[in-house]
């Protein structure tokens, strides 16, 4: 029996996905913007499955992560997105599923018994998501919501934490296209973490936040921008599903400039 969620590991989709995220997708983003990957070292003997989460600022901050992230670890990385939305229309199915291996998230508010995303991770193919839930509208991070934590927890995999730096500057919310110049950006892929013993989502998913802001600040001195809490508090995203399904209804969009969709 073929499982429901094979696509996302195929080899035949993994060859498809190196064409459009590597010698199509990544050359024309890094075309737009000045980027520099770090920590990439980190990630040496990372085995998936694992969760992959970041602070979420603008639409370039999914197509950096699925582009820069190693192929050697990264190759079947899934992101999440809106079911209602991206899988609704062949062509935004067919879009996300090439650039993003992207998979469905509910956002009725009603759960399934077993989330995609959990039966990917059973799976052993490793996930994408920002646990803030939206773009942030001024590059400060809102606390994290601990779905991202307890699938970690629960299905007992590692969750890289990343630093989307300099997103904000060059395609702040509201942009549908870099600002010229090719602005500098910078990812920093840090350290695996695990949950210590006992620990619940919610603390540890506060210590991933913490991981992330102790990689996003020390380049953010460097480039001379805001350190993340240093930023204007960005504005809360507005009632409607669940904290941990809601997702950002336009992260990803073909007419607009290279981006990803997530939880």
């Amino acid at each position: 029996m073929v499982s429901r969620t094979s696509r996302y590991s195929s080899p035949l989709h993994a060859a498809v996905r190196f064409v459009t995220q590597r010698l199509l997708l990544k050359p024309l983003a890094w075309s737009l913007v000045t980027m520099t990957v770090e920590g990439t070292e980190r990630l040496k003997g990372l085995k998936p499955p694992y969760v992959v989460v970041a602070n979420h600022s603008s639409h370039l901050d999914a197509t950096s992560i699925v582009c820069a992230i190693p192929l050697t670890v990264g190759r079947n990385l899934a992101t999440g997105a809106a079911a209602d939305y991206f899988f609704t229309k062949v062509h935004r199915r067919i879009f996300t599923a090439l650039l993003y291996n992207a998979f469905p998230i509910e956002r009725s508010g009603i759960r399934n018994r077993r989330s995609v995303a959990a039966t990917l991770l059973s799976e052993g193919v490793p996930i994408l998501l920002f646990p803030e839930g939206t773009r942030s509208r001024t590059g400060a991070m809102v606390p994290f919501k601990p779905g991202a934590a307890a699938l970690s927890i629960n299905q007992q995999v590692p969750v890289v934490p990343v630093a989307v730096v300099g997103a904000h500057e060059a395609m702040p919310r509201g942009r549908s296209w870099p600002k010229p110049g090719r602005p500098p950006m910078r990812l920093v892929f840090g350290a695996p973490m695990a949950a210590e013993p006992g620990e619940t989502p919610v603390a540890f998913s506060q210590r991933l936040a913490q991981a992330v802001r102790d990689l996003f600040d020390p380049a953010a001195d460097e480039m001379g921008i805001p350190r993340i809490d240093d930023r204007p508090p960005s504005t809360k995203p507005g009632a409607g599903p669940t904290s941990d399904q809601r997702t950002d209804d336009n992260a990803v969009n073909s007419t607009e400039a290279p981006t990803g969709d997530e939880q």
